[in-house]
Parts: C-alpha cells; sequence; structure tokens
C-alpha cells in the first residue's frame, strides 16, 4: 500500500468516514481474526479487540499522538495483539502462537504501556467519582496546583483544616483504589515487566 493511501486511510479514519472505515474493517478483520482465534479468542473476542483497536487508533490521530513509522495494517496488528496479550493476562490464558506475525516491538511496548495507564486511569476515575463532593472538589484543586493556601481561600476552610481534609480525602481515595482487583493485577503486571 502506497503512502498516500495510507495517508487517505488514517485521515479517513480520523474524520469518521464510514466508506473509508468499512473497507479498512473489511481489509484487515481477518488478519486480526486469525492472531485471536490461534490465541484462545472467539469470534466476539475478535470484534472487541478490533474495536477497541480502532478507538486507540482513532484517539491518537485525533489528539495528534500518533506515530508510526510502520505501515498502518502492521500498527493495528500491533494495538490488536497488545490488547488481547492484556486480556488473556488478566483472564490468566496462556498465548499459544506468540509470533504469528512479527512487529515493531518499540511500538508493541508503547501500546502496552498506553493501554496500562488507560487501565489504571479508568481504576481511579471509579473511585475518584464515588468520592464526596467535598472530596472530589478538594483534590481537584490540589490537581490543579493550588496551593494549601489558595485552596483555603476557595473552599473558606483553614488551612490546618484542608491539609487535614486533603489527607483524609487522598487516603479514602487510595484504600478504595487498592481494593480494587483490577488495581492489584495492574500493579503486579507493571512489577512482573
Amino acid at each position: 500500500m502506497s503512502i498516500n493511501e495510507e495517508r487517505k486511510i488514517l485521515e479517513g479514519i480520523a474524520a469518521g468516514d464510514a466508506k473509508v472505515i468499512k473497507s479498512f474493517y473489511k481489509d484487515n478483520y481477518n488478519y486480526i481474526k486469525g492472531y485471536i482465534l490461534k490465541n484462545s479468542g472467539d469470534d466476539v473476542d475478535v470484534e472487541d479487540v478490533f474495536q477497541d483497536a480502532m478507538i486507540v487508533i482513532y484517539q491518537k490521530l485525533k489528539s495528534g499522538t500518533l506515530e508510526m513509522n510502520v505501515s498502518i495494517r502492521t500498527y493495528l496488528y500491533a494495538v490488536c495483539k497488545n490488547i488481547w496479550r492484556s486480556r488473556l493476562r488478566k483472564n490468566k490464558k496462556i498465548i499459544i502462537d506468540n509470533d504469528a506475525i512479527e512487529a515493531n516491538e518499540e511500538i508493541e511496548a508503547s501500546i502496552a504501556e498506553e493501554i496500562e495507564n488507560k487501565e489504571r486511569e479508568h481504576v481511579y476515575r471509579k473511585y475518584f467519582l464515588k468520592l464526596s463532593d467535598t472530596c472530589k472538589d478538594l483534590l481537584n484543586l490540589v490537581f490543579d496546583g493550588n496551593s494549601m493556601k489558595e485552596i483555603a481561600n476557595i473552599t473558606g476552610y483553614s488551612e490546618g483544616y484542608t491539609r487535614k481534609k486533603k489527607f483524609e480525602c487522598k487516603k479514602s481515595l487510595l484504600e478504595k483504589i487498592e481494593k480494587d482487583p483490577m488495581y492489584k493485577e495492574l500493579k503486579i503486571t507493571s512489577l512482573k515487566e
């Protein structure tokens, strides 16, 4: 495939062009299906992984962070492979055919790291949203880089109470996150790598 054709595909995906996306899907579906079926997956898994990979590519295109030094097909394969490996690892299944098609190792590591980061972010957001409004507001002010004095002025609390409340809110959030099985899996996975 020429560079010009690949550029048109990427532009079509970024624009949400249904014709381009459908054609790309049709051209690459069996390519991805072969890998997932050989590695403990089924047709439903193929659909899920392919769609998740398309979302990753779309988001990278929209944010301007997509860096490719391989073909779009190889890149899609690397994304799908990493998503599927991550799911297998979480479900403790074994990958049977690890070398179906070689993809750029550097890209795979980058994509795997991005998937792990997204999963960590998901766990964090899940429990952050369960905090009281007071804690959410206070922690958002902290994350925005405000000093304790500025936060005290904004909230109307004393600086001492603001520090205490920040500590309690962070502690509560961390305790909830650390009890989540997904957090434990992500923590163990990152320690092993």
